[in-house]
């Protein structure tokens, strides 16, 4: 893959990484509505692919494929959230779902049902399923939208850098702590859903014929995981923000 001056060879990478690209599109596609064209896409990971090859050190420690994965991935999500492809409606009911999650695992010290959420947002429990369902593809940004649509991304403020103090180090493991216990809290069908969707690389379809179930429905048994992952992980960052000003407060 180098040429003659010892350079990453871009043509040679190209055209080996291209089918990649078009692999993880699809994968994508897997998550988002049809309105979503998988042509744009593939496109926004070529780029990604390009960027890669521009920016990749065999000093970074990574192998080439591995950090391609990531800019490809991250130029994908990038042109989804440009698009904005999902409705800042849609985003707002998600997050009232998410605020139903955390107030009924307050209350009842266990995971919600999708009926007791539906009746807690005042709905009957097939449009609460059908919100769901409308919002697939949810997950693909639920780390940049912790905050308010005023703030910062999530990613931009809790990007590691170099000037990074233990503290924000600390922190940053505690949420990968919270966001472990939560999938192991989570209903076990949902449960099974992502371990089947993510370790076991399987697609909608492919879910549902294990489960017994339609498609739609694991993609709202998703969407529902997704909603309380984000409640969890959310709620845990709430409260080390606020720890963390009581100490600044007391210091």
């Amino acid at each position: 893959m180098y040429n003659a001056a010892g350079t990453l060879d871009k043509d040679q990478l190209i055209a080996r990484y291209a089918p990649l690209v078009k692999r993880i599109a699809y994968h994508l596609m897997a998550k988002l509505p049809a309105s979503v064209q998988v042509e744009d896409i593939i496109q926004n990971g070529m780029m990604g692919l390009l960027d890669a090859i521009t920016r990749y050190e065999e000093g970074l420690g990574a192998q080439f494929e591995t950090y391609a994965v990531q800019r490809i991935r991250g130029a994908m999500l990038d042109g989804l959230r440009e698009n904005d492809w999902l409705p800042r409606s849609l985003r707002r009911e998600m997050r009232r779902i998410e605020s139903a999650v955390h107030t009924l695992e307050q209350q009842k010290g266990r995971q919600p049902t999708e009926r007791e959420l539906a009746e807690l947002l005042g709905m009957e429990l097939g449009e609460y399923q059908r919100m769901l369902q409308e919002a697939r593809g949810y997950q693909l940004v639920y780390f940049e939208d912790f905050g308010s649509d005023e703030e910062d991304d999530f990613l931009e403020r809790h990007v590691v850098g170099a000037a990074d103090d233990p503290l924000t180090l600390l922190e940053d493991q505690n949420m990968r702590r919270v966001l472990i216990q939560a999938i192991e809290d989570l209903p076990e069908r949902e449960k099974m859903v992502m371990g089947l969707y993510y370790e076991e690389d399987m697609n909608l379809r492919e879910i549902g014929e294990v489960l017994g179930v339609s498609e739609s429905r694991v993609c709202q048994l998703h969407s529902q995981a997704i909603a309380r992952l984000r409640s969890r992980i959310s709620g845990g960052q709430a409260t080390r923000g606020r720890s963390r000003r009581a100490s600044s407060s007391a210091a």
